[in-house]
């Protein structure tokens, strides 16, 4: 058995699959226990938030059509429980404003079926890695007006608290290494999200979007989080 190295000193990580086609969470868990978590799962979205609640898992995989609430609603429930627990969508659309509205929602990635298990392992161990990697003390970015807090999974802008996703956190995070440098898209989706950079780069994009509304005052003409075109992204602090 495959131990994924987020799981390694810490016990085993515990998935929360929230998905109503028994095949699938067969195929899930047992694909995901062979790489050494332990998997709950859920057929119904309330299910799903209780055991988000009462069991506390340290990744969600989350259907976007379930039988009794769609898995917009299920993620926004379970962002107000637990505002820091990764949540990876799954889903048999494509269409792009389905993605952007799962991700307002609160999801961290967004998985179409079918789709490669592989894939979904890489992405799974890389968020788990990069959790391993936070430091015990409590990281502060200062972007204008803008406090992060990366630990907290928050931002502080003119008084307002407003809370951060997973890969908003870890995408901060990289650029502000860089301090004022362009990091490309194709090395953010290795680094971040664990994957080739072969594969899309509509999620960094996405995420963009939304650090974008949370820290610019006109978001439509950022001068902190600004697009290098033909590369990527780089962050001005001041």
């Amino acid at each position: 058995m495959t131990v994924p190295s987020g799981a390694a000193g810490a016990g085993r990580r515990r998935v929360l699959i929230i998905e109503d086609e028994p095949d699938l969470v067969r195929g899930l868990r047992d694909a995901l226990e062979f790489e050494g978590f332990e998997i709950m799962a859920a057929g119904l979205g309330r299910e799903g938030v209780t055991l988000a609640r009462d069991r506390g898992p340290d990744l969600v995989l989350l259907d976007l059509m379930l039988p009794d609430m769609n898995g917009f609603a299920v993620c926004e429930e379970i962002r107000a429980v637990n505002p820091v627990i990764p949540v990876i969508m799954l889903t048999a659309r494509s269409q792009e404003n389905d993605k952007i509205r799962g991700l307002e929602a609160g999801a961290d990635d967004y998985v179409t079926k079918p789709f490669s298990i592989g894939e979904l392992v890489a992405r799974i161990n890389a968020i788990f890695r990069r959790l391993q990697r936070i430091t015990p003390r409590e990281e502060e970015i200062t972007i204008g007006t803008t406090v992060v807090y990366p630990r907290r999974h928050e931002l502080v802008r003119r008084g307002k608290t407003m809370a951060l996703s997973f890969y908003e956190v870890e995408l901060l995070r990289l650029l502000a290494e860089r301090d004022g440098q362009p990091v490309p898209r194709e090395e953010i989706l290795e680094k971040i999200w664990g994957v080739s950079s072969n594969s899309s780069t509509r999620g960094v994009d996405n995420v963009i979007v939304k650090l974008r509304r949370k820290i610019e005052d006109n978001p439509g003409d950022p001068r902190h989080i600004v697009t290098i075109y033909g590369t990527g992204y780089k962050l001005v602090m001041d």
